[in-house]
């Protein structure tokens, strides 16, 4: 049963016969979307990808939390901007799981992720350069600090394989 508009693209232009439509891609696709979860979602490479963020930035902010402050402003707002990227990663994390962009097409997701990525890439850099410099040799700050660069490379390797993603699939949509 299909709940939204589908295009089946025919390949064949207006002046030549029509040929029949694929039965397979039309019958793949009304199936997946009776399933809840994409399954496939886990163990893609976006998928794995925000894991990793996932899990580094709760290991730079556990770091953090656990570590005797030198310089409260500074890991304060270290540990805010982890906490907000976490949750978002999270967010969209859960919203690729369920399918929840197909529901919600009013919003551009691809580009909605984008910005988030870069504002939060962004703020997470310079948290993680404050927090590298207010250190002061601090193991659990330096840990803090070091998980906080792992994740802002990773966010980068996101934002850059996102935008690469959006813009392929506008090129070829065309």
């Amino acid at each position: 049963m299909s709940h939204g508009a589908r295009v089946i693209r025919t390949g064949v232009s207006s002046g030549g016969p029509a040929a029949p439509p694929p039965v397979t891609v039309a019958s793949s696709s009304a199936g997946s979307d009776v399933e809840l979860m994409d399954g496939g979602y886990f163990r893609s490479c976006a998928g794995m990808l925000k894991v990793a963020q996932m899990i580094s930035l709760l290991i730079g902010f556990i770091s953090v939390n656990n570590s005797p402050w030198t310089d409260y402003s500074a890991y304060s707002f270290f540990q805010i901007v982890t906490m907000c990227d976490l949750v978002m990663i999270l967010f969209f994390y859960i919203m690729h799981i369920f399918r929840v962009y197909r529901k919600l097409t009013c919003v551009s997701w691809p580009l909605a992720e984008f910005l988030h990525y870069l504002i939060g890439t962004i703020l997470l850099l310079i948290g993680s350069i404050v927090a590298a410099a207010k250190s002061y040799n601090i193991t659990g700050l330096v840990a803090g600090a070091t998980f906080g660069f792992l994740a802002t490379i990773l966010c980068v390797i996101s934002m850059w394989s996102s935008y690469k993603v959006s813009c392929i699939t506008q090129s070829t949509s065309k």
